[in-house]
Protein backbone atom coordinates (compact mmCIF):
# COMPACT_ATOMS: atom_id res chain seq x y z
CA UNK A 1 0.00 0.00 0.00
CA UNK A 2 1.41 3.76 -0.93
CA UNK A 3 1.94 5.94 1.88
CA UNK A 4 -1.23 8.26 0.40
CA UNK A 5 -2.79 5.20 0.54
CA UNK A 6 -2.01 4.15 3.76
CA UNK A 7 -2.91 7.60 4.88
CA UNK A 8 -6.38 7.70 3.58
CA UNK A 9 -7.48 4.05 5.40
CA UNK A 10 -6.05 5.73 8.66
CA UNK A 11 -7.92 8.46 8.62
CA UNK A 12 -10.97 6.23 7.94
CA UNK A 13 -9.95 3.93 11.06
CA UNK A 14 -9.91 7.53 13.08
CA UNK A 15 -12.98 8.72 12.10
CA UNK A 16 -14.60 5.30 13.09
CA UNK A 17 -12.93 5.65 16.24
CA UNK A 18 -14.52 9.11 17.01
CA UNK A 19 -17.24 7.48 16.55
CA UNK A 20 -16.78 4.53 18.87
CA UNK A 21 -15.67 7.02 20.98
CA UNK A 22 -18.86 9.28 21.07
CA UNK A 23 -20.97 6.10 21.72
CA UNK A 24 -18.55 5.48 24.36
CA UNK A 25 -17.35 2.49 22.49
CA UNK A 26 -14.13 2.61 23.73
CA UNK A 27 -12.48 -0.73 23.46
CA UNK A 28 -13.98 -0.48 19.65
CA UNK A 29 -12.32 2.98 19.94
CA UNK A 30 -8.98 2.04 20.64
CA UNK A 31 -8.87 -0.98 18.33
CA UNK A 32 -9.76 1.64 15.40
CA UNK A 33 -6.96 4.76 16.84
CA UNK A 34 -4.09 1.37 17.32
CA UNK A 35 -5.21 0.03 13.28
CA UNK A 36 -4.54 4.04 12.46
CA UNK A 37 -1.60 4.14 14.42
CA UNK A 38 0.27 1.08 12.57
CA UNK A 39 -0.87 2.19 9.24
CA UNK A 40 0.58 5.60 10.52
CA UNK A 41 2.77 5.65 13.69
CA UNK A 42 4.12 9.72 12.65
CA UNK A 43 0.77 11.72 13.31
CA UNK A 44 0.04 12.75 16.71
CA UNK A 45 -3.32 13.00 16.74
CA UNK A 46 -4.21 9.42 16.72
CA UNK A 47 -1.66 8.65 19.72
CA UNK A 48 -3.55 11.70 21.87
CA UNK A 49 -6.96 10.10 20.43
CA UNK A 50 -5.79 6.75 21.58
CA UNK A 51 -4.66 8.16 25.07
CA UNK A 52 -8.51 10.29 25.31
CA UNK A 53 -9.62 6.85 25.52
CA UNK A 54 -7.29 5.03 27.91
CA UNK A 55 -7.74 8.21 30.02
CA UNK A 56 -11.73 7.39 30.22
CA UNK A 57 -10.61 3.99 31.82
CA UNK A 58 -8.24 5.38 34.07
CA UNK A 59 -5.10 3.38 32.60
CA UNK A 60 -2.79 6.15 33.13
CA UNK A 61 0.39 4.30 32.42
CA UNK A 62 -0.68 4.17 28.67
CA UNK A 63 -1.99 7.34 29.18
CA UNK A 64 0.98 8.45 29.70
CA UNK A 65 2.99 6.14 27.42
CA UNK A 66 0.60 7.48 23.89
CA UNK A 67 1.09 11.10 24.81
CA UNK A 68 5.08 10.90 25.39
CA UNK A 69 4.81 9.08 21.72
CA UNK A 70 2.29 12.18 20.35
CA UNK A 71 4.88 14.73 21.78
CA UNK A 72 7.74 13.35 20.14
CA UNK A 73 5.99 13.55 17.19
CA UNK A 74 4.50 17.13 17.91
CA UNK A 75 5.98 19.26 20.45
CA UNK A 76 3.10 22.01 20.27
CA UNK A 77 0.43 19.83 21.42
CA UNK A 78 -1.94 21.30 23.67
CA UNK A 79 -3.86 18.11 24.37
CA UNK A 80 -0.54 15.53 24.69
CA UNK A 81 0.70 17.80 27.05
CA UNK A 82 -2.36 17.88 29.09
CA UNK A 83 -2.97 14.31 29.20
CA UNK A 84 0.57 13.42 29.96
CA UNK A 85 0.50 15.93 33.33
CA UNK A 86 -2.85 14.14 34.10
CA UNK A 87 -1.31 10.65 33.78
CA UNK A 88 1.53 11.69 35.95
CA UNK A 89 -0.32 13.55 38.80
CA UNK A 90 -2.67 10.51 38.73
CA UNK A 91 0.37 8.32 39.21
CA UNK A 92 1.50 10.42 41.81
CA UNK A 93 4.51 12.13 39.99
CA UNK A 94 3.59 15.60 40.90
CA UNK A 95 6.36 17.69 40.26
CA UNK A 96 6.65 15.99 36.72
CA UNK A 97 2.87 16.34 36.31
CA UNK A 98 2.75 20.17 37.15
CA UNK A 99 5.67 21.03 34.41
CA UNK A 100 3.36 19.27 31.99
CA UNK A 101 0.59 20.82 32.88
CA UNK A 102 2.41 23.97 33.10
CA UNK A 103 3.55 23.61 29.63
CA UNK A 104 -0.23 22.97 28.46
CA UNK A 105 -1.65 26.11 29.96
CA UNK A 106 1.10 28.09 28.27
CA UNK A 107 1.11 26.44 24.63
CA UNK A 108 -3.30 26.75 25.16
CA UNK A 109 -2.94 30.59 26.09
CA UNK A 110 -0.81 30.77 22.92
CA UNK A 111 -3.23 29.20 20.30
CA UNK A 112 -6.90 29.41 21.84
CA UNK A 113 -6.36 31.79 25.28
CA UNK A 114 -10.39 32.08 25.35
CA UNK A 115 -10.92 28.55 25.36
CA UNK A 116 -12.46 25.72 27.22
CA UNK A 117 -9.62 23.90 27.24
CA UNK A 118 -7.35 26.77 29.02
CA UNK A 119 -9.72 26.80 31.74
CA UNK A 120 -9.84 22.96 32.08
CA UNK A 121 -5.86 23.07 32.35
CA UNK A 122 -5.61 25.70 35.26
CA UNK A 123 -8.07 24.27 37.01
CA UNK A 124 -6.70 20.65 36.86
CA UNK A 125 -3.29 22.55 37.54
CA UNK A 126 -4.12 24.19 40.04
CA UNK A 127 -5.79 20.69 42.05
CA UNK A 128 -1.78 19.66 40.95
CA UNK A 129 -0.36 22.34 42.78
CA UNK A 130 -3.03 21.89 46.15
CA UNK A 131 -2.17 18.35 46.76
CA UNK A 132 1.51 19.24 46.18
CA UNK A 133 1.42 21.83 48.52
CA UNK A 134 -0.96 19.97 51.29
CA UNK A 135 1.75 17.14 50.86
CA UNK A 136 4.84 19.82 51.68
CA UNK A 137 2.53 21.39 54.04
CA UNK A 138 2.00 18.10 56.15
CA UNK A 139 5.92 17.51 56.02
CA UNK A 140 6.19 21.30 57.53
CA UNK A 141 4.06 20.72 60.05
CA UNK A 142 5.97 17.71 61.43
CA UNK A 143 9.52 19.61 61.55
CA UNK A 144 7.81 22.35 63.09
CA UNK A 145 6.06 20.22 65.90
CA UNK A 146 9.19 18.46 66.38
CA UNK A 147 11.23 21.90 66.49
CA UNK A 148 8.71 23.19 69.32
CA UNK A 149 9.00 20.38 71.52
CA UNK A 150 13.21 20.50 71.13
CA UNK A 151 12.86 23.87 71.88
CA UNK A 152 10.86 23.86 74.89
CA UNK A 153 12.82 21.46 76.14
CA UNK A 154 16.00 23.62 75.63
CA UNK A 155 14.35 26.03 77.93
CA UNK A 156 13.28 24.38 80.67
CA UNK A 157 16.73 22.40 80.72
CA UNK A 158 18.65 26.21 80.42
CA UNK A 159 16.47 27.30 83.19
CA UNK A 160 16.97 24.40 84.97
CA UNK A 161 20.50 24.58 85.44
CA UNK A 162 19.13 27.82 87.36
CA UNK A 163 21.27 30.18 85.49
CA UNK A 164 20.36 33.92 87.12
CA UNK A 165 20.51 36.08 83.73
CA UNK A 166 17.62 33.17 82.17
CA UNK A 167 13.92 35.20 81.68
CA UNK A 168 10.79 33.79 83.42
CA UNK A 169 10.33 30.01 81.62
CA UNK A 170 6.45 31.55 81.20
CA UNK A 171 7.72 34.28 79.49
CA UNK A 172 10.08 32.84 77.27
CA UNK A 173 7.63 29.77 76.58
CA UNK A 174 4.73 32.36 75.27
CA UNK A 175 7.25 34.28 72.93
CA UNK A 176 8.08 30.40 71.74
CA UNK A 177 4.47 29.73 71.51
CA UNK A 178 4.16 33.21 69.31
CA UNK A 179 7.03 32.56 66.80
CA UNK A 180 5.79 28.97 66.32
CA UNK A 181 2.06 30.59 65.26
CA UNK A 182 3.57 32.89 63.00
CA UNK A 183 5.27 29.76 61.50
CA UNK A 184 2.68 28.15 61.14
CA UNK A 185 0.55 31.27 59.12
CA UNK A 186 2.30 30.15 55.81
CA UNK A 187 0.46 26.94 55.57
CA UNK A 188 -3.26 28.38 56.59
CA UNK A 189 -5.26 29.45 53.68
CA UNK A 190 -6.11 32.62 53.27
CA UNK A 191 -8.45 35.01 51.29
CA UNK A 192 -7.63 36.53 47.81
CA UNK A 193 -7.16 40.02 47.87
CA UNK A 194 -9.93 41.70 45.79
CA UNK A 195 -7.67 43.24 43.15
CA UNK A 196 -6.58 40.37 42.49
CA UNK A 197 -10.20 38.42 41.35
CA UNK A 198 -12.46 39.55 38.33
CA UNK A 199 -15.16 41.41 38.66
CA UNK A 200 -17.27 38.59 36.16
CA UNK A 201 -16.10 35.52 37.64
CA UNK A 202 -15.07 36.32 41.22
CA UNK A 203 -12.23 34.13 40.98
CA UNK A 204 -8.28 34.74 41.04
CA UNK A 205 -7.11 36.00 37.66
CA UNK A 206 -5.39 33.14 35.48
CA UNK A 207 -5.05 35.56 32.53
CA UNK A 208 -5.77 38.81 32.76
CA UNK A 209 -6.63 41.77 30.61
CA UNK A 210 -6.60 44.88 30.80
CA UNK A 211 -9.54 47.51 28.98
CA UNK A 212 -9.28 50.76 27.89
CA UNK A 213 -10.87 52.28 30.38
CA UNK A 214 -8.68 50.59 32.86
CA UNK A 215 -10.45 47.48 34.49
CA UNK A 216 -9.49 43.82 34.65
CA UNK A 217 -11.08 41.11 33.65
CA UNK A 218 -10.37 37.38 33.34
CA UNK A 219 -9.61 36.66 29.52
CA UNK A 220 -12.23 33.79 29.04
CA UNK A 221 -14.98 35.58 30.69
CA UNK A 222 -15.05 38.91 29.08
CA UNK A 223 -14.60 36.85 25.72
CA UNK A 224 -17.26 34.76 26.86
CA UNK A 225 -19.22 38.50 27.74
CA UNK A 226 -18.41 40.42 24.64
CA UNK A 227 -19.55 37.15 22.24
CA UNK A 228 -22.58 36.14 23.84
CA UNK A 229 -24.06 39.85 25.70
CA UNK A 230 -22.64 42.56 23.60
CA UNK A 231 -19.34 44.17 22.64
CA UNK A 232 -19.25 46.60 25.56
CA UNK A 233 -17.52 47.10 28.80
CA UNK A 234 -19.72 45.08 31.73
CA UNK A 235 -18.78 47.64 34.17
CA UNK A 236 -18.65 50.89 32.24
CA UNK A 237 -21.08 49.96 29.34
CA UNK A 238 -18.22 51.51 26.98
CA UNK A 239 -18.35 50.36 23.68
CA UNK A 240 -15.26 47.28 23.34
CA UNK A 241 -13.69 45.54 20.74
CA UNK A 242 -11.99 42.42 21.34
CA UNK A 243 -8.42 43.73 19.75
CA UNK A 244 -8.45 46.55 22.41
CA UNK A 245 -7.63 44.36 25.06
CA UNK A 246 -3.98 44.31 26.57
CA UNK A 247 -2.67 41.53 29.06
CA UNK A 248 -2.11 43.35 32.40
CA UNK A 249 1.54 41.83 33.45
CA UNK A 250 1.51 43.20 36.56
CA UNK A 251 -1.47 42.07 37.79
CA UNK A 252 -0.23 38.26 36.27
CA UNK A 253 2.75 38.88 38.26
CA UNK A 254 0.61 39.78 41.56
CA UNK A 255 -1.27 36.65 41.25
CA UNK A 256 1.80 34.58 40.45
CA UNK A 257 3.37 36.09 43.80
CA UNK A 258 0.83 35.51 45.69
CA UNK A 259 0.23 31.58 44.40
CA UNK A 260 3.79 31.21 45.59
CA UNK A 261 3.58 32.81 49.02
CA UNK A 262 0.61 31.11 49.66
CA UNK A 263 1.05 27.86 48.32
CA UNK A 264 -1.83 27.28 46.28
CA UNK A 265 -4.01 27.14 49.51
CA UNK A 266 -6.61 30.31 49.40
CA UNK A 267 -10.35 31.09 49.89
CA UNK A 268 -12.62 32.69 47.86
CA UNK A 269 -15.12 34.97 49.04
Amino acid sequence: MSPAASKRQADLLKQEGNAFFQKERISAAIDAYTGAITLCPNVAVYWTNRALCYKKRNEWTKVEEDCRTAIQLENHSVKAHYMLGLALVNRQKLSEGIKALEKSLELGRGAHPASYMVEAIWQQLSKAKYIEWESLSRERATQLRKLKVACKEAICNYNSLGNPAADAPEEQLNELEEVFKKAAKTDTPTEVPDHLCCKITLDIFRDPVITPSGITYERAALFGHLHMVGKFDPVTREALEPHQLVPNLAIKEAVDSFLSEHGWAYKIR
